[in-house]
This record gives structure tokens, sequence and C-alpha cells, in this order.
């Protein structure tokens, strides 16, 4: 029987700083990144400061591996329509944050932005997303490569290599089928469970260490308050998407469209909106 498990956003904020538990993150970023990592320090950053009514919506962790790497690991549980924008933003001010003043610019490492989202972030039906920039010529259409001095310098063989990469993590996606090491990392973190059967980096040691009976009492209390504000939260936010459908799909049966258009734009069923078109009426 497998042990309850902790939720990996909680345990973000309250138990993978400290270094006894690095190998667990190590696990979830070689899986991800597809070489092994190697935390060399957690760095402090906004989202790791508590707030008063221990939410945690958001919550972010900045990893500096051995090779003076950043990685900024991120959770968002609430929906935000401008989320791309402030990937642009976290990682624009890691590079502010981390160079130090009169240093040459070659200083700043490779950036990694690895974004674990439980909304509908975009449009697409897969669970993980990788940006791969390039340059590209408007009139030759030839990609812009580094010179030989830059590729010696920098370690690189592309352009690309040298600016930062981001990965998203669509959570909700995920069927819980895990046919990949990396899968077994995803239903975890839509889960909190690891299964006997998996092999996946760190997936041992956060089923070792995150176990809620391991918690102190006081630990323990901030956890289900955690998950209790997560199930009021999620309620809320479950009612003000369905009055919002609602209102739109009384508009829209003002305006005489169909039972299946309306449906299409609200996600509404057809008896839904069909019920909605009776009550207008009366």
């Amino acid at each position: 029987m497998n042990s309850k498990l902790i939720r990996f956003d909680w345990a973000m904020k309250k138990l993978l700083r400290h270094k006894a538990n690095f190998d667990i993150l190590e696990g979830l970023l070689s899986e991800l990144l597809l070489f092994d990592v190697t935390i060399k320090s957690i760095l402090e950053s906004e989202g790791n400061k508590q707030d008063e009514y221990d939410k945690y919506n958001r919550v972010d962790i900045l990893v500096k591996s051995e090779n003076n790497e950043l990685m900024l690991v991120e959770v968002q549980n609430d929906s935000e329509v401008d989320y791309f924008q402030r990937m642009l933003y976290g990682v624009s001010k890691l590079v502010t944050e981390y160079i130090k003043e009169g240093e040459p610019y070659g200083t700043i490492k490779k950036i990694y932005s690895i974004n674990i989202v439980y909304f509908g972030l975009g449009q697409g039906k897969d669970y993980i997303y990788e940006y791969k920039g390039e340059f590209i010529g408007l009139h030759k259409n030839d990609i812009l490569k580094p010179t030989s001095l830059q590729k010696k310098n920098y370690a690189i063989d592309k352009i690309a290599d040298i600016f930062p990469k981001y990965y998203i993590l669509k959570i909700n996606n995920f069927n819980d089928i895990a046919t990949d090491t990396l899968d077994e990392w995803i239903y975890f973190l839509k889960n909190s469970e690891v299964k006997d059967s998996f092999k996946a980096k760190g997936l041992d040691k956060a089923k070792e260490k995150l176990r809620y009976e391991n918690l102190t009492e006081e630990d323990k209390k901030m956890y289900n308050r955690f998950q209790e504000n997560r199930r009021i939260e999620n309620s809320v936010s479950y009612t003000a998407k369905q009055e919002g459908k609602i209102e739109i799909a009384r508009k829209l049966i003002k305006r005489n469209l169909t039972n299946e258009e309306i449906a299409e734009d609200t996600e509404l069923t057809v008896e839904q909106i069909e019920q909605l078109r009776n009550e207008t009426k009366e």
C-alpha cells in the first residue's frame, strides 16, 4: 500500500530547500532536461516568502547547479492570462539580479525556466512544451550561427544555447498513463503518489521523504490548512467560472444562436443551455 505523500508545491516551499532533500528536485530536473543535474545551492526568490494566508497559489524555487546554471522552477495553481509575460519577466529579473555590476555579460550562464501549471495555459493538447528559439534571417531565411570564438568561449553549438530555455508542464492535460520516467514525475505532480513500479530519478527519494506521516505536528497543521484553502479556492473558482458561462449563454440566447453554437463558446452542455432557454421564456 502506497503511503500518503504531500503535494510537490508545498514541499517546494517547506522541504526541498534543505540540502538533505536536494536529490528530489535533482531527479525532476534531470528527467526533464535529459542530463544529470546536481544542485549547488538554492537561492532566495520572491516566491519563497511566506504569505499571510498560507494559500500557496504560486511558489517558486531558484536553483544554482554545480555548472553555475540558474534553474527557476515555478508552480502556479490559479489561471493567469498574462502568464507567458510573467515567464519572460521572471527570467529577465534573474539576469539583472545575478550578475554583479561591472562584470562582463559573458558571465551569465544558461538559464532554465520550468513552469508547472495546473490550469489551461495557451492552446494545446500536450502536457510538456519546450521553447526552442532561433534567429532566422528575414530575407534569406538562414539561421544565425555563433562564431568559432563564441563556440569556444561559451561552450555552445548554436546561438539559442545562450538564451533561456523555457519548459511548460501542463499537469491537468496528463492522462495518468506513465509511458516513460518523465511521465512518472508528471503522474506524481498531478496525484501526489509514487507507484512501486516507478523508476524515475528522485521519485524514490520523494516517496521516502515527502510522506505526510513524516511531518512534524506543526507542519501537518500547516499542510492541512493549505489543502483546505485549495479546496475552498477551487470551489469558489469553479462556481465563478460556471456563473460566467451561464451569463454568456444568456446573452447568446438573446442573439438567437443555436444551442450547439452556444455550447461551443461556453463549454456548457446542450441540455444546460436548453434549460436556460426555457427559463428565459418564463
